[in-house]
């Protein structure tokens, strides 16, 4: 299975009831197209310090901001499943991802333990330049969802994907422990994410003007974090300490 390292789009979200996804899915029917994946569940480990600063500092809307995880498609069996380690960098709407394949085992070897993989990679450069500066980072938070993924039948940098049954936990932080956790959505609810590359089709404005379809601010981390007290309280518990 191939996946690219390095992306660079805007994103735009919008939150659909049912009726809206079937509604919308009619509409775009053979102009996206589904990946050959098909829905799969992806599975995320987010980092961040004990403050939960880089959380708290993204969901202020500065002009940039960043944040790391840890990424498998599917749920791992074992230490072998591939993985990623990913930075996503925001800077004045523009979504900058780069990543780098591990071993699961690896991967947490790395940000776990501080063993760095034995690889000569800029990408990796920077993910050690990021764990410098924010030091010291832990997981934090495991986020699931179902995804379907699409591009474009014109344009195959055109994407979109819809996710579904988001699952949030702060604890059992290991992806090889599954799905369980506090849903984020409500019943019926999904998040859907277009990924342009440049400029919205026009066709794909009118769609979602005519359905009534409108952009939501929503960050699956910033929203769990933001609605978990255990969470927002623990980071203001130590801000406290800090401040004395």
């Amino acid at each position: 299975m191939a996946f690219l390292q390095i992306f660079e789009r805007y994103e735009k979200k919008y939150l659909l009831n049912a009726e809206q996804e079937a509604r919308f899915l009619k509409a775009v029917e053979g102009k996206m197209i589904m990946d050959q994946y098909g829905e799969h569940t992806i599975c995320n480990i987010y980092f961040d310090d004990d403050n939960f600063e880089l959380i708290r500092e993204s969901l202020e809307k500065p002009l940039y901001k960043e944040k790391l995880r840890l990424r498998t498609y599917g749920v791992p069996e074992n230490g072998d499943h591939q993985a990623f380690v990913e930075i996503k960098k925001k800077y004045k709407g523009v979504v900058y991802k780069r990543r780098i394949p591990l071993k699961l085992k690896e991967a947490e070897s790395y940000l776990y333990d501080g063993v760095r993989p034995k690889k000569d990679s800029q990408i990796l450069k920077e993910i050690d330049w990021f764990l410098q500066v924010h030091a010291p980072v832990k997981p934090k938070v495991v986020l699931t969802y179902v995804r379907r993924a699409f591009y474009g039948a014109e344009n195959k940098d055109f994407r979109m994907t819809i996710d579904r049954d988001i699952t949030c936990r702060y604890d059992d932080l290991h992806l090889t422990s599954g799905v369980h956790g506090k849903k984020l959505l409500k019943e019926g609810q999904s998040l859907l994410e277009i990924k342009i590359p440049g400029v919205m089709p026009l066709w794909m404005s009118k769609i979602l003007s005519e359905l009534k379809i409108y952009p939501a601010s929503f960050s699956k981390y910033g929203t769990y974090y933001s609605t978990t007290p255990e969470l927002y309280m623990t980071a203001s518990e130590n801000s406290h300490k800090l401040a004395k």
